[in-house]
Formats: C-alpha cells, structure tokens, sequence
C-alpha cells in the first residue's frame, strides 16, 4: 500500500456504523470499475490467503451479486449484495447478508447496509468514502470479531496492487 493514500476506519458504537475513507492511485472510472465489475472484483476482494468468485452478478438498481469468499481448504463463505442505489461514477449503496449457495440470506448472520462514495482527488487519485451502517450493535460487534479491519484492510491492499498493475 502507498502509505501517502489516506486510509481511515473508524467505529462508532452508538450509531451502529463503521466508516472507511480510502484514497487509491488511480483515475476515478478505474476505481469505479475495479468495485462495479465482477472480473475485477474477483482479483480484489477476498483478503489472501483467501479468494472471491463470483457466482452471479447484476450490478443495476435492484440487481444482485451472489458471490463466494473461498479458502485454501476450498471452504466457501457465500454472501449477496442487494444494489439499491447507483449514480454512475459518484455512489453506489446495497445490504450485504450472508447466505448459503442457493443465495438463500442466513438470518442468524449479522447484514449490513454499505453505501459507497467515489471522489476523484485529482486525475490520478480517487477516495472511496464508504459508510457501513449494521441494523443493532450485536451485528457491528460480530462482524468486529469475525475480523473485519484486517480481512478488509487486506483486500483494499489487494486492489492498489491490481490497480497498480493496471498503469503497467
């Protein structure tokens, strides 16, 4: 990671959210792309040693991606993200839920509602301001646990090495 990008996670508690500042050194359509785009999201969003595939993906106003966090054990996490708002190259926001291979939502596992901002800096530079609200603090603690920071600190990691290898 470029540590002159910014990069700020902060939880608060009492309102249930966890915020995510994150600036990469990239245009802003490459970044947009790199979250909106299954073949690029595969290569980014499962934190090593683990990996994304992409079941099914409808990115569009009440569209839906099905995918799967795989581990080197071939242990699959599935999730789905429900798009409920999309301005093009400015936001996009959807509830992610964990769910089984069928895309079946398991109600026992914390859901959680992201709304993503994208923020061109400069013509090389884009932050994504992203705001994750959970819908009681029993859901934020868990997804704490499960280890959140670093699982998604890691995976941004993986997308400044992939947008790197896109100025190559």
């Amino acid at each position: 990671m470029n540590t002159n990008l910014l990069f700020d996670f902060t939880v608060d508690k009492e309102a249930k959210t966890i915020t995510v500042k994150r600036e990469f050194a990239a245009e802003l359509n490459l970044t947009w792309r790199a979250w909106t785009e299954a073949e690029l999201l595969d290569q980014w969003w499962a934190p090593r040693p683990y990996r994304n595939e992409t079941i099914s993906m409808n990115f569009a106003l009440g569209g839906v991606w099905h995918y799967a966090m795989i581990s080197p054990v071939n242990e699959k996490h599935y999730c789905k993200a429900y798009y409920d708002l999309i301005d093009v190259l400015k936001m996009f926001s959807y509830k992610d839920t964990f769910c089984n291979e069928q895309g079946e939502d398991l109600s026992a596992m914390p859901s959680m509602h992201w709304n993503n901002h994208f923020i061109a800096q400069s013509d090389e530079k884009t932050l994504v301001d992203i705001l994750i609200n959970f819908p009681n603090l029993e859901a934020l603690e868990g997804i704490i646990k499960m280890g959140f920071k670093e699982g998604f600190s890691m995976g941004l990691g993986n997308l400044d090495e992939l947008l790197l290898n896109f100025k190559k």
